[in-house]
């Protein structure tokens, strides 16, 4: 689609995506043969939320700055945004209004992940733990992260300083479809996380180019990307198959990290169900791990 001025073309985009997943019938309205649309026209979605056509086709356009909380839960409400959609939906707007009055996008200062936060790292000797950024960058990991994750570790899309990018190695390397058992749910939800940071911070240059890379290089990528998905967060269970220990299966949990600034930052922290084989593996790579090369605070990511 032609790119409009700032966040404007993922207002419209995001608007239209949602719009097109409700059908009248699930909204409640009459339903004929005659449409021309998937979803709810416009017309429909200004009717549920209790504004004038014109005022939501101008809204759909990119036009939300000055909508107020109460007009934008009003859609939400029409569109059946989900909690992260609709968190997306509001960080847009905030983003929409910043962008009038700071319209320079620059280059985010990364922030440094502190010392007593490495050492928690350090200290879960059972469990694989790291820090990822909002741009899917692991900018920190203990021994075990490392040896669960050595094929992203050891991967060709690591950055200039060993530093890996979940994106980057999901998309871009041919091994992590061996790797991620479930390689088209973690590109699903990866391209999900970076559509939320993108609502967070549409001036992040970074960010953009990533995007724009990814986009680029993989047609998965940009066929999750134009589905305008969001997720704010990830948690469940992952199953790799990992080339030294086999098949492992591992649930993890991720916990906000109260960061300097407001990038956001997640420790991630995988686990395996006690007594079960993917423990016992898990157990293996915990043993293999104390028997590395410690890192000094620059190797490790």
């Amino acid at each position: 689609m032609d790119r409009l001025p700032g966040n404007r073309g993922d207002i419209r985009d995001f608007l239209a995506s949602r719009r097109a997943k409700i059908t009248p019938a699930q909204a409640g309205l009459p339903t004929s043969a005659r449409r021309r649309v998937p979803g709810l026209r416009r017309e429909e979605v200004a009717v549920l939320a209790g504004v004038s056509t014109e005022w939501y086709t101008r809204l759909e356009k990119g036009h939300i700055g000055g909508v107020s909380e109460d007009v934008l839960d009003a859609v939400a409400r029409a569109l059946r945004l989900d909690d992260d959609e609709r968190t997306y939906l509001f960080d847009l707007a905030r983003s929409s209004r910043q962008e009038s009055r700071a319209p320079s996008r620059s280059r985010r200062r990364d922030v440094e992940v502190p010392p007593r936060v490495r050492w928690l790292l350090e200290s879960m000797t059972t469990s694989s733990a790291f820090v990822r950024n909002g741009r899917t960058d692991i900018v920190a990991g203990n021994a075990l992260a490392r040896a669960v994750f050595a094929p992203m570790f050891g991967s060709s899309t690591v950055d200039g300083h060993g530093r890996p990018n979940l994106a980057r190695y999901i998309f871009l390397d041919p091994g992590a479809r061996d790797f991620f058992v479930d390689w088209e749910a973690a590109g699903i939800a990866t391209a999900a996380l970076l559509r939320a940071e993108v609502g967070r911070e549409p001036r992040d240059r970074a960010l953009r180019e990533l995007v724009g890379e990814l986009s680029t290089l993989s047609p998965e990528f940009r066929g999750r990307w134009a589905a305008h998905d969001v997720l704010m967060r990830h948690d469940g269970v992952k199953r790799l198959q990992h080339p030294e220990v086999g098949h492992l299966e591992l649930t993890f949990q991720s916990l906000d990290l109260p960061l300097p600034g407001r990038a956001v930052h997640e420790l991630i922290v995988y686990t395996a169900e006690p007594g079960t084989p993917s423990e016992d593996r898990l157990k293996l790579l915990t043993s293999w791990a104390a028997t590395q090369r410690p890192q000094s605070h620059a190797d490790a990511v």
